[in-house]
């Protein structure tokens, strides 16, 4: 199978995977979505597990930001404008941090905006970077404020839509699960440019650890003793695939044509 072929499949699954979210009626928020177990309060902080837990976001965030976007390591970009979108996705992930503690804070539509708003920014800008590497170079960087407003426009149409009683997750779920489904598929027709791969596995693994543990939140809660829920556990997890993020970015080499890694000589 060519490239060319392999390109025209992942595009072709993409808007057939597109067309049939649209075939579905529009999904509503369902307002129990809000109704977190842990609702304790602690230091005058209303649901403390919850906002505390975003704590880890912040870190990761800068530390992606600082030691790994801005690192003076030869080698960690070799691509024009690479930079550019691993910057937007720490800074999305650092923003997480504040978005999630905020909406936490005051669990409601209004401020779920807030938490939801700064996560499109990071699987977006994830998405641009590997089209970047596996894809086409320049495509990436120029599809790069494409998918990030189309990412923040999800999130707007879905909080005008509630406001008019009708409210519509389709893009916002799209937005948020076709990278997921693209993304693997990308990897195993595609050929790498660095090595490191398995630090995104790790992140991927850590990722959907999140999502179980956001979806048994009450059962964790209870299965501790009312010691920490699995939402507050959800955040942890969530983190900890940033920080593999990290590692990925500062660990990883370029791989030349014959297979082997090696240092690139004009890194971007």
């Amino acid at each position: 199978m060519t490239k060319n072929t392999k390109v025209i499949l992942i595009v072709v699954i993409a808007l057939l995977v597109t067309g049939l979210t649209f075939t579905f009626p529009p999904i509503a928020q369902n307002p129990a979505y809000h109704d977190f177990a842990d609702k304790r309060e602690c230091l005058g902080i209303p649901n403390f597990g919850d906002v505390m837990s975003n704590l880890p976001f912040l870190f990761f965030g800068l530390m992606g930001v600082g030691a790994a976007v801005y690192s003076a390591r030869s080698g960690l970009f070799t691509m024009n404008g690479e930079r550019i979108p691993w910057q937007v996705f720490f800074v999305g992930a650092f923003l997480v941090g504040f978005g999630s503690g905020y909406y936490h804070w005051e669990p409601n539509n209004h401020t779920l905006v807030w938490d939801r708003l700064p996560m499109t920014l990071a699987f977006m800008s994830f998405f641009s970077v590997v089209i970047m590497e596996r894809l086409n170079e320049k495509g990436g960087l120029v599809f790069l404020p494409v998918l990030l407003i189309a990412g923040a426009a999800s999130v707007f149409y879905w909080d005008h839509t509630e406001s008019l009683g009708h409210g519509d997750l389709r893009p916002y779920a799209l937005v948020q699960f076709l990278p997921m489904l693209l993304l693997p598929l990308m990897f195993w027709l595609l050929p790498a440019r660095y090595s490191g791969l398995k630090y995104l596995g790790y992140a991927l693994l850590w990722y959907v650890l999140a999502k179980v543990l956001e979806h048994f939140d009450r059962g964790v809660f209870a299965m501790t003793g009312e010691v920490i829920s699995g939402h507050t556990l959800k955040h942890i997890s969530a983190s900890i695939a940033v920080l593999m993020m990290v590692l990925y970015v500062k660990r990883r080499k370029i791989i030349s044509a014959s297979g082997r890694t090696m240092s690139a000589i004009n890194p971007a």
